[in-house]
């Protein structure tokens, strides 16, 4: 498909087939994202790939930790305390509009606990990743990082393939290190859920909306 396609059929998807994905579609779909561009060229994404028995010794011990209250221990913040508008609104959007496709109702903490915990399964993607960055690196390291991870699912899609980015596995890093070798000078950034989708799943019925050019950028002179 063309740059356009990849990119307006990307979105995150939250269920997938069992069908595997071969190691060198995930090599090239990697090498893909690794073209992203760095302050002075420094790469500084990191990726455990896993799959197989690897991956659900994986799952089992973070989702077992999950379901046993273990809220993980966060390295670092990904949202503002307290939310403001209009990001709080967004939010609160997409996170309705995913319950209502799985007919789940306010308050009903024990489904919304299952469908939470569903990211520790990579929604049954038969491939998933934790990407790391090291520790030291500052604000630029990581803008070039999340280039990365857009270059990453926009590459899934150009193999027919779709993902999910997931922030859930990231205070559950002291789980992973027992499972992956993260040296201790690594922050976990987040999960990657990698593989077909599964068209039947009443969730990837999802469509997130999206702010039209005009609502975020202002042109001088053009």
């Amino acid at each position: 498909m063309t740059p356009a396609e990849a990119l307006e059929s990307r979105r995150s998807v939250r269920a997938f087939l069992p069908t595997p994905v071969p190691r060198e579609t995930v090599e090239r779909i990697l090498s893909l994202a690794a073209r992203a561009p760095s302050g002075t060229n420094m790469q500084p994404w990191n990726v455990h790939v896993v799959a197989g028995r690897a991956k659900e010794a994986l799952c089992d011990a973070v989702l077992a930790a999950f379901d046993a209250g273990d809220a993980g221990e966060p390295e670092w913040q990904y949202y503002p305390d307290p939310f403001f508008e209009p990001y709080l609104s967004r939010r609160r959007k997409i996170g309705w509009d995913l319950y209502g496709l799985l007919g789940i109702g306010r308050g009903d903490k024990a489904r919304m606990h299952a469908q939470h915990g569903r990211n520790f399964r990579f929604f049954d993607a038969p491939v998933g990743m934790i990407v790391t960055i090291h520790r030291d690196l500052k604000i630029g390291s990581w803008l070039d990082l999340g280039i990365f991870l857009g270059g990453l699912c926009t590459a899934a899609r150009g193999e027919g393939l779709h993902s999910c980015l997931q922030a859930a596995w990231a205070p559950y890093h002291r789980v992973l290190r027992d499972h992956l070798p993260i040296p201790g000078t690594h922050t976990v950034v987040c999960g990657v859920a990698l593989g077909h989708e599964d068209a039947a799943a009443p969730e990837n019925a999802l469509r997130t909306e999206r702010e039209p050019v005009s609502g975020f950028a202002t042109f001088h002179g053009l």
